[in-house]
């Protein structure tokens, strides 16, 4: 009995043996797997990177229509920040083979002072270069602090079913000083400044307060208007609801005199341009930061390392 029970423990010790080993081979050819699907993956990645670098690269020194994208919330630290929007159209116009600059523009608006920045940028960069025109292409959407910047441009280029407009500004809060009354919530607040607490969500409005904020937006949707007009000049009508936050389809704003024509970025480049080649000059991430983008980034850390210490070697 005892040598039965000894044979059976034996032959469960020898199968749990075999099945580790099962799995540890199992494990180590799915590594194996996915250490070449990885290194696979990087120089797919590699080659079509470099090879869009290349491409750009040749077709940089030739006679081309420079492109640089303004995408997403006009603000700090996004993709269309100033200095990354700014940074492009630098490239651009100092490019000697660029016949044109194209910023091509989809965006809801953002911040008053970022879009500012756009507007000082291309200003200055149009009287550097006064042969070198730049035209604003307006694909799904130029509203806000995207008309903001649009109006520097020397033409304004839209879509028929583009959104263009809402030349205005707004401040968001909410008023919850009564819900918290019906809660029984207990309000409390410290400040020093008379007026440190103001639009704080949880107490009422303060008249004084709400004529300040009223006032300040005034001044920066006054600074807003100035900028349009000068852009646009008598090219503008006399429409009441222009300034009034309203929005249009891109063929109304041609009525209104928002923007001049219709046409895409291949249009402009092809037929007013004349240079039909497009090179893009927008401000891109290192090729680390675009590979981190896609396979995490500590993934990418630990490649650049490896590849700093095969350099080092």
């Amino acid at each position: 009995m005892d040598e039965s029970k000894a044979n059976w423990e034996r032959e469960a010790i020898v199968e749990l043996a075999q099945a580790g080993l099962k799995e540890q081979r199992r494990a180590r050819r799915w590594g194996i797997f996915f250490k070449l699907f990885f290194v696979v993956y990087l120089i797919i990645f590699l080659i079509a990177v470099i090879g869009s670098n290349k491409t750009d690269t040749l077709m940089s020194n030739q006679r081309h229509t420079a492109l640089v994208n303004l995408s997403g919330i006009i603000a700090d630290g996004e993709d269309a920040s100033a200095n990354n929007v700014v940074s492009g159209l630098r490239s651009a116009f100092e490019n000697e083979n660029s016949a044109a600059v194209i910023l091509s523009i989809n965006t809801p608006g953002g911040s008053p002072v970022q879009s500012a920045y756009i507007n000082n940028e291309i200003t200055r960069l149009r009287e550097l270069y006064p042969t070198k025109p730049l035209y604003a292409v307006v694909s799904d959407i130029c509203a806000s602090g995207g008309v903001y910047v649009a109006v520097a441009a020397d033409k304004i280029f839209v879509n028929e079913s583009s959104i263009v407009g809402s030349i205005g500004v707004r401040m968001d809060g909410f008023g919850l000083e009564e819900a918290i009354e019906k809660l029984g919530i207990e309000r409390r607040l410290l400040t020093a400044g008379e007026h440190k607490a103001v639009l704080d969500p949880f107490l009422p409005v303060n008249p004084v307060e709400e004529q300040h904020l009223q006032t300040m937006l005034d001044e920066i949707h006054q600074e807003f208007i100035d900028v349009v007009k000068e852009g646009r000049g008598d090219r503008l009508s006399d429409d009441p609801t222009l300034f009034s936050g309203l929005f249009w389809t891109g063929t109304k704003a041609m009525e209104l005199g928002l923007v001049d024509a219709l046409g895409s970025a291949g249009y402009v480049a092809r037929e007013v341009v004349g240079a039909e080649d497009i090179v893009d000059y927008s401000y891109q991430e290192d090729i680390f930061q675009r590979f981190a983008g896609r396979i995490g980034s500590s993934m990418a850390s630990e490649l650049k390392l490896w590849l700093e210490g095969i350099r080092l070697r």
